[in-house]
């Protein structure tokens, strides 16, 4: 079924242009904070590893890769407590303190002592902040995207959500940019020492910015007219008990989504410098490139997803990568030129299930239930497959001697990805109000794959 079948003209919420404008900048910096942190942990592996870890080189970056996946561990603990707590009073109200202890915890990871000066504390510290990182991450990605979608008109959900992604990588990229901006001014000896604190450092202004900007906006209006009506947030064992599909669905699908984006957001620059041996600031340069890309086209293939649908954006995405990532794989191994050409084809490829995160996850949810069972399931799935995924496709080099271990990874998460994309109704043009799946199963319609 298309999008066109199914559109419903109304908007979803009452919301002028200058609030949805409000909104939109509210959410997308949230995500940008988020990822800011994620991007200059990435990109500032090495430093982190050298400066905060004992052993050898290759043990000390696997333990830093290893403790940033330690933070997705907590995130389901972060969706059970931030999930219900949204839907009970507010999205506004959790967004605002997700995004302080978000980003007071990366201005922490800037100001640990060193391994050589406090020993084992210096690890522990760091798993600690990343752990109180994970827990608000719980909340604040699933909060943001029920609170862009919730603001956005029916008929341009898509388009409109495209730029909390937009944020996701203006963060990412704008985190990878300050490292790479600060190797090349002060040079690698100053960067161990201590020129990798600094862009942590920034965290702490954009985290006040954000929370400014979501405290001068009102609560969403499907929320506030949920409300006004009487009903509340559903209780954790009737969500887990009536809306187990919807959660089943964005489970799978989050492992397709999280697995291609942790492994070419967040290992892409590890890979690049320690596998296929490009320098360490040509590896820095690399995702750069094709995420500047990729946010060109986020807004296009949001928009497209209007007109098309999200099932047709999700499918072509997933084919794609599955078909086209081992031999761009190989292509990424033969230099610097065939690097940023296969980054960004795969970045392309991936755009449409990027572009379309915020449309296609909170539709699958009623208002009572949406924050909770969004939340849920895209952490859960995400602390198992999104943020392991930098670790194992590093240990599975290790374990194989393949280079191209994370592309088969990834591949095997695309066939994931298809069998939820079986399962999961269109949503595209339709109100947030009900329920989808009630929807398709009171008319009988099963969706073609």
């Amino acid at each position: 079924m298309t999008a066109s079948a199914i559109r419903a003209p109304a908007r979803s919420a009452d919301a002028d242009d200058a609030t949805l404008r409000r909104a939109i900048a509210a959410s997308a910096l949230g995500n940008a904070t988020e990822w800011f942190d994620y991007g200059i942990y990435a990109y500032g592996v090495t430093y982190i590893s050298a400066a905060l870890f004992p052993g050898e080189v290759d043990d000390a970056v696997l333990f830093a890769l290893a403790t940033f996946a330690i933070s997705f561990l907590v995130r389901p603990l972060g969706g059970l407590f931030w999930g219900p707590l949204g839907d009970r009073l507010g999205r506004k109200s959790v967004l605002a303190l997700t995004i302080l202890l978000m980003s007071g915890a990366t201005l922490a990871v800037g100001l640990i002592p060193s391994y050589a000066q406090i020993g084992w504390a210096a690890p522990a510290l760091l798993i600690l902040l990343r752990m109180v990182q994970g827990f608000s991450t719980g909340g604040e990605y699933g909060g943001a995207a029920t609170f862009m979608a919730e603001y956005a008109p029916d008929d341009r959900r898509g388009f409109y959500g495209s730029f909390l992604e937009f944020g996701t990588l203006a963060g990412f990229s704008f985190g990878a940019a300050l490292m790479l901006g600060f190797s090349l001014l002060l040079g690698d000896a100053v960067m161990h020492d201590w020129g990798w604190r600094i862009p942590f450092l920034v965290a702490a202004p954009m985290g006040l910015i954000g929370m400014y900007l979501r405290s001068k906006m009102e609560d969403t209006p499907v929320f506030r007219e949920q409300v006004a009506e009487g009903s509340g947030a559903l209780p954790l064992a009737r969500l887990l008990r009536d809306h187990k599909r919807p959660m089943l669905v964005v489970a799978g699908l989050v492992v397709a989504l999280n697995v291609v984006n942790y492994t070419l957001l967040s290992y892409m620059p590890t890979y690049l410098h320690r596998r296929i041996g490009l320098s360490p600031d040509e590896a820095l340069l690399v995702p750069i490139i094709g995420m500047v890309f990729m946010m060109i086209f986020l807004p296009v293939a949001g928009h497209m997803s209007d007109r098309i649908g999200r099932r047709p954006m999700w499918r072509l995405s997933l084919i794609g990568l599955f078909v086209g990532v081992v031999p761009l794989y190989m292509l990424m191994a033969t230099g610097l030129a065939g690097a940023i050409i296969a980054f960004v084809l795969l970045g392309l490829l991936y755009v449409p299930q990027l572009a379309t995160i915020s449309a296609t996850f909170p539709a699958l949810f009623p208002t009572a239930a949406r924050f909770a069972g969004f939340a849920i399931a895209y952490n859960m799935s995400t602390s198992l497959f999104g943020g392991t995924a930098p670790a194992i496709g590093s240990a599975l080099i290790g374990w194989t001697g393949n280079d191209l271990m994370p592309a088969f990874y990834m591949m095997l998460a695309c066939i994931v990805g298809l069998v939820a994309l079986r399962f999961m109704p269109e949503t595209a043009g339709r109100s947030l109000h009900g329920d989808p799946f009630a929807r398709d199963e009171r008319s009988g319609a099963r969706n073609s794959f």
